[in-house]
């Protein structure tokens, strides 16, 4: 097996290799240069004019008027990006994004004629100011433009990918413009070059035209205000913890716009004391030319990477920490000494911008989209327009004000050595609480993601004893729904069953017959206590016509359980034929319990009447009151007639008997009871409430792979179902050395018992342990699937391949089965994850993960990634992914999960025969009919082993295979296979030996 060979594998090609190189897959690569294509041509024709802007206000305005451009800019850009959302609520998103780069170049064409037809000074200035601030909020426009498009068409797990490719364009255009304005401006005055400027804007904005044209699935046709009442129901749901994250994204791209305007202040400040006009437009050229070329190379070789490896918090919190605090820092440190403190400052200032520009537009411009991904995609572009965009706006004006109050704070009150510091420590303020904001945004990124709210469970933990019962007290005696009162008693059940007695016995005559019957059923189970059987009592003193027949023997076993003393022959009349069946049986078990030798003959003759009667619910009451009899005697020899009745509720009421009686000779018929789907349920409870008495005869039908696999499976459930130490003991040591769908059963099994509400969602150390080692084994169990899926699509290798269709069909359905077996492989991997990580993560997770949808497939995915910590999570999630298997194997090799071996297809077959136990039946099959048509030489050992297989259509298989590569074996063993129970095989022995009886 070569892995380079396989043409999906990144070895291949030039362009595969450039691929892997920028971190790139294939079917990303159209839209990630369309969309570069578009941002860089673009971005080209904003630098320009941003420039040549800049130039023409410092030169008329100078640097000290820079606050009001910011403060100006906030108002211009909110009423922007106000608008911008407001147009997707009127129009189709395709039109906004395509109409919206036009629509801003408009205006900056009309300005620049003006300026150069105009002779009035101050309307030229005027003019100016216009200018530089609408190129400052085309730049918001076009940014927020962009990062929306990049939304709709990338998913989750892409986006951190392509991201960093596509805004890149704005690093490209920092090279290219930086390096041509120069130029350009020797041939050009900053008037024409502005208008240079709107055209490669005009030009760039054809490109997303043919985007949306190419992509038109990821566009909505409809405005966002046209919603379906499912839609707006879930946002509504929703609505709280979006409000939240949304603020907190808010908060974030404020903050960031605060650090950038900060350090462009003092940083175009100190270039103004220095440089004039012309000087100033070339060196902000050269000097973006530069910042883009360090900021292209790690745009396109570390950002995805690094995104990808460390997450998009981490690499949003880069630019924070260095300049609030590096650089600061360093500069700092340079101001200690007198001879370097002024270039010192100047080159500190200079490193500031770089770095803000370098981690701005690499980094935090690669990590700001997916930060939107949790929120629904109906809403999101919405959402992002109005956070994003008012955000930087809003921040813009504030720290105008804030920079216009500095600088008149440190005139009028801060000494002269110190006025160049203030700056500097409002940006490391601003950049500590920028940190604190990530760190919140971090914890409820997946929270939202997730989309799900916690339900807390009930206990007395979180509710008061006392003001719970009065509560109880309260809703059983006021009026409301019966079904609500039984939850009512539901709960007192689960939370305080020893003293359900104290809230229900005063209340029995006061309530309907059912939660009669129900609260006496509640405090039979608390046990039968002598203080509150007056209260019960009043339920007998009643006209025997107005009570409810199962209430009266409630009360009846209940009065004569709770008082040792009282006279038992007042049970005699109850016994008579006039009397209700339930009535009846219940008096005649307690005078097995507690009567003389006479009466016990009398209650005995009673139950056989009842035992043998016609009626159905004689027959039931009958096998009913078997339950409380201490010595069954007599009655014995009915059981095997009443197991074999034709009710379905007279046999179920038998299983219940024999449970509470603790008959250890009819235990394998609540075994037995497992394999019908009509007393499964009936069984499973009987032998739950035996407890650990029942785990070893249920374990024995667990691991015999000679039963039915539903019955094995429920017979897993049920021992889950016994809550003891010895049961959850059981299941993980089973859970260790079982293979395939067992272990799926008892993975299941677990996850029952610690998702329940009572259990904690938390495993121990050392179980987490075992986890782990079971996510390697099954990482490795893979590694086997993807060799042989690999081995068997490269059929040219075999000798006997040449015109061989048979074969070739056979490896077609032998790479299907193992495809099957990868995705139950997956599954368990998911299942092992649910037992180390919160249930409702990993259930988002897995529900994603099964859809058909690339971008729920993302969404999942992404969950993992910021819910996984083990040391191989970036090996899981390209597992869950959907990649080439070669490309999968790669990473498992690579992994050190799975060890290269060159072996050819005989030895593969032979070794997945091997590992027989770890395949599915029908792979099983699979590999002796392809070992049969490929005339594979199989052990002896490996062809008995499989004769005694379960399954019948392996064993099937087995014969075959011997019918064409050694005939005189299968002549020897056929006579024993004559009695094989699955009739495929009976059939196929008998024309085999039809076969050489006629050929002799």
């Amino acid at each position: 097996m070569e892995l380079k060979n396989h043409w999906l594998t990144s070895d291949r090609g030039f362009l595969a290799r450039m691929l892997k190189l920028v971190n790139l897959r294939p079917e990303e690569l159209e839209r990630t240069w369309m969309m570069f294509a578009f941002y860089t041509i673009v971005s080209v024709g904003l630098r320009w004019a941003e420039d040549s802007t800049v130039a023409l206000f410092l030169d008329k305005y100078g640097a000290g008027q820079l606050p009001w451009i910011y403060i100006a800019s906030a108002v211009t850009g909110v009423v922007l990006v106000v608008l911008y959302s407001w147009l997707q609520k009127v129009f189709p998103l395709r039109a906004v994004i395509v109409a919206i780069a036009p629509g801003m170049v408009m205006p900056l064409f009309l300005l620049v004629f003006l300026y150069g037809g105009v002779n009035n000074p101050y309307l030229a200035i005027i003019i100016v100011f216009l200018l530089r601030l609408w190129v400052d909020a085309c730049y918001v426009v076009n940014d927020l433009n962009t990062s929306i498009v990049a939304n709709q068409l990338f998913n989750i797990r892409e986006i951190k990918r392509t991201y960093p490719l596509v805004s890149s364009g704005i690093l490209v255009a920092d090279v290219i413009s930086g390096f041509s304005l120069p130029i350009l401006l020797r041939f050009a005055n900053l008037n024409k070059v502005i208008l240079i400027a709107c055209i490669v804007i005009l030009l760039g904005s054809g490109i997303l035209f043919y985007l949306t044209y190419k992509y038109p699935s990821a566009f909505p046709y409809t405005p966002q205000r046209e919603i379906t009442e499912e839609q707006a129901s879930r946002h509504r749901r929703l609505e709280t913890p979006l409000k939240r994250y949304v603020w907190q994204l808010f908060a974030f791209f404020a903050l960031l716009q605060a650090i950038g305007l900060l350090i462009d202040f003092q940083y175009l400040r100190e270039l103004n004391s220095s440089l004039g006009e012309q000087q100033l437009a070339s060196f902000l050229g050269v000097f973006g030319g530069l910042v883009g070329m360090c900021e292209l190379t790690t745009q396109w070789f570390i950002s995805s990477r690094l995104i990808e490896k460390l997450g998009v918090f981490f690499t949003a919190a880069l630019l924070p920490l260095t300049v609030g605090f590096l650089l600061p820092g360093a500069i700092s440190f340079l101001g200690l000494f007198p001879a370097i403190e002024e270039p010192g400052f100047f080159w500190g200032l200079i490193s500031l911008k770089f770095c803000d520009e370098l981690l701005r537009y690499t980094f935090v411009i690669s990590s700001g989209p997916a930060l939107y991904q949790p929120i629904p995609e109906r809403i999101r572009s919405r959402m992002q327009a109005l956070s994003s965009g008012t955000a930087e706006a809003i921040a813009s004006g504030l720290t105008g004000l804030t920079i216009f109050g500095s600088i008149h704070i440190i005139d009028q009150f801060v000494p002269q050595g110190l006025k160049k510091w203030v700056l500097i420590g409002e940006t490391v303020i601003v950049a500590a609480t920028c940190l604190k904001v990530v760190w919140e945004l971090r914890s409820r990124y997946v929270d939202v993601l997730v989309l799900s709210a916690e339900r807390v469970g009930l206990s007395t933990n979180t509710v008061g004893l006392r003001a719970f019962k009065q509560g109880i007290i309260k809703a059983l005696v006021e009026k409301g729904s019966n079904t609500d009162k039984h939850s009512c008693l539901e709960v007192l059940a689960q939370i305080d069953l020893p003293g359900a007695g104290q809230v229900l016995a005063p209340l029995l005559v006061k309530l309907p017959s059912d939660l009669q019957k129900s609260s006496l059923e509640i405090m039979l189970l608390s046990g039968a206590k002598p203080l509150y059987v007056p209260e019960v009592r009043r339920l007998l003193d009643q006209p025997q016509a107005t009570l409810d027949p199962e209430v009266f023997a409630l009360a009846m076993r209940y009065v004569w359980l709770a008082e040792e003393n009282l006279n038992i022959s007042l049970l005699e009349p109850y016994i008579e034929p006039p009397n209700h069946s339930l009535i009846r049986a219940t008096a005649a078990a307690l005078l097995l319990r507690q009567g003389t030798p006479m009466q016990q003959a009398a209650a005995t003759k009673t139950l056989r009447r009842m035992l043998t009667h016609k009626q159905e619910q004689e027959r039931i009451n009958g096998v009913r009151a078997l339950r409380e009899v201490v010595y069954l005697q007599a009655l014995r020899v009915h059981i095997p007639n009443l197991l074999q009745d034709e009710s379905l509720r007279v046999r179920c009421a038998v299983l219940e008997m024999i449970t509470a009686t603790g008959m250890e000779e009819y235990y394998p018929t609540l075994l037995a009871a497992l394999y019908y789907k009509s007393t499964r349920i009936t069984a499973m409870q009987c032998l739950v409430s035996m407890e650990n008495e029942a785990i070893p005869m249920l374990l024995k039908l667990a691991t015999n792979v000679y039963k039915p696999e539903v019955v094995r499976m429920y017979a897993w459930r049920t021992i889950a179902q016994i809550d003891t130490v010895e049961a959850i003991e059981t299941l993980w040591l089973n859970l260790e050395t079982s293979t395939g769908t067992s272990r799926e059963h008892i993975l299941r099994s677990l996850l029952k018992i610690y998702q329940h509400p009572d259990k904690s969602n938390v495993i121990d150390k050392f179980s987490e342990s075992r986890v782990e080692a079971l996510i390697e084994q099954e990482l490795g169990f893979l590694g086997e699937i993807y060799a042989a899926y690999i081995d068997f699509h490269n059929l040219e290798s075999l000798e006997n391949y040449h015109g061989n269709e048979r074969l070739v069909t056979i490896a077609q359905l032998l790479q299907r089965s193992l495809l099957e077996l990868e995705l139950d492989a997956r599954d368990r991997l998911l299942l092992l994850l649910k037992l180390l990580y919160p249930a409702e993560k990993m259930q988002a997770a897995a529900f994603n993960l099964q859809s058909q949808s690339l971008i729920n497939l993302a969404r999942g995915l992404e969950i993992l990634d910021h819910t996984v910590n083990l040391p191989c999570k970036s090996l899981l999630l390209n597992i869950l992914d959907r990649r080439p298997e070669a490309e999968k194997l790669k990473y498992l090799v690579d992994g050190g999960f799975w060890q290269y071996e060159n072996i050819s297809i005989n030895e593969r077959i032979r070794k997945l025969i091997n590992q027989g136990n770890l395949l599915s039946d029908w792979c099983l099959a699979c590999c002796f009919h392809f070992a049969q048509a490929a005339y594979v030489r199989l052990t002896t050992t490996e062809i008995l082993t499989n004769l005694r297989h379960p399954t019948g259509f392996v064993r099937e298989a087995v014969i075959s295979y011997l019918s064409v590569v050694s005939q005189r074996v299968l002549q020897e063993i056929l006579p024993h296979l004559q009695t094989d129970s699955h009739p495929l095989v009976a059939a196929q022995v008998k024309k085999l030996i039809a076969k050489y009886n006629k050929s002799q």
